[in-house]
């Protein structure tokens, strides 16, 4: 997760907060609330209840920043709150299922097994030599990475609540396996799988994207002949 070098350390931020100090409250509440947001829409079904998680959890905190023991960090702390919050407000909403049962969704890969290195690998999990997705066309133009994007958030809306979620904290907000698995609530190998597979979705989805982009472009091409 990465942090500010100039942000204040986490005894000085307490310290404030417990004062009442609004200035500091205005410097978490501006440096953390987009990435909050985020997360809290990957658990619930609107952005309007996204923010209503994200208004209650700052309420939670500062009711309970006199009982933050410093166990982790701060933000940490912060982000358990909205996700607790988050679970319960997508549990009501039947949006989520508890990640106390976080497992595959089925017994099936994602991508075919065949394209990656296999356990006992150097490099388990790696794309194999030649099976790795081929990128056919660099995409230089504006349009066309404004499109990739695309591409990527249209995947990530389809993946499972939970693939998001972890992919979301992962890859989106920089959180460690460690800290997703602290905040989540679930073990080291059911992150890994999770990852593996969200990751693995996301890959397919954009590789299929390349291969039909660069054959319009060889289209294009023949074409100019």
């Amino acid at each position: 997760m990465s942090t500010d070098a100039a942000f204040p350390t986490d005894d000085v931020l307490v310290r404030r907060l417990r004062h009442g100090d609004e200035a500091a409250f205005a410097l978490i509440l501006d440096a953390w609330s987009g990435s909050m947001l985020r997360l809290a829409q990957s658990f619930v079904s609107t952005p309007a209840s996204a923010e209503e998680v994200v208004q209650d959890t700052w309420i939670a905190v500062i009711r309970g920043i006199d009982g933050f023991e410093g166990r982790s960090t701060l933000k940490t702390w912060v982000f358990r709150i909205l996700v607790n919050t988050s679970k319960k407000r997508g549990m009501k909403e039947h949006r989520t299922i508890p990640f106390g049962s976080l497992l595959a969704e089925d017994g099936n890969p994602t991508v075919d097994p065949t394209r990656f290195r296999p356990v006992g690998d150097p490099h388990p999990g790696h794309w194999r030599p030649g099976r790795e997705p081929q990128r056919h066309s660099e995409p230089e133009a504006a349009a066309e990475r404004v499109e990739m994007r695309e591409i990527i958030a249209a995947a990530m809306t389809e993946l499972p609540d939970r693939s998001r979620i972890v992919l979301t904290l992962r890859d989106a907000e920089g959180y460690s396996s460690d800290e997703v698995c602290e905040l989540l609530g679930i073990t080291a190998g059911n992150q890994r799988v999770i990852l593996h597979r969200a990751r693995a979705a996301v890959r397919v989805r954009l590789e299929n994207y390349l291969a039909l982009a660069g054959e319009s472009r060889a289209r294009q091409l023949g074409g100019e002949r």
